[in-house]
């Protein structure tokens, strides 16, 4: 994640994405270089289109997770009535039970 966060902080400041820059903020942070990592992300950034990509991610829609919630609560009234019901089976079942040795 540094290696994201420090390009972000080079784009934000609208500063080339190289290695360069990237192992400079790395290492004023304190952080270890992995050189691998390093060559990886910036291969990777040089085709994508951060502010295309930024938009794109505030524009995301969170309403299935709204809608997930509202029927959590209709999910757990059916296993509650299941959990009666079969709680009722099981007495009637034993009342049965206890007929049987009187």
């Amino acid at each position: 994640m540094k290696y994201i966060y420090a390009a972000l902080l080079l784009h934000s400041a609208s500063k080339p994405i190289d290695e360069a820059n990237v192992k400079k903020i790395l290492t004023a942070a304190g952080a270890d270089v992995d050189e691998a990592r390093l060559k990886a992300l910036t291969a990777a950034l040089s085709e994508v289109k951060i502010d295309e990509v930024l938009k794109e991610a505030s524009q995301v829609s969170f309403a299935p997770a709204a809608q997930t919630q509202a029927t959590a609560p209709s999910e757990s009234k059916q296993s509650a009535e299941a959990k009666k019901t079969e709680e009722k089976k099981e007495e009637e079942a034993l009342e049965g039970l206890g007929a049987l040795f009187g």
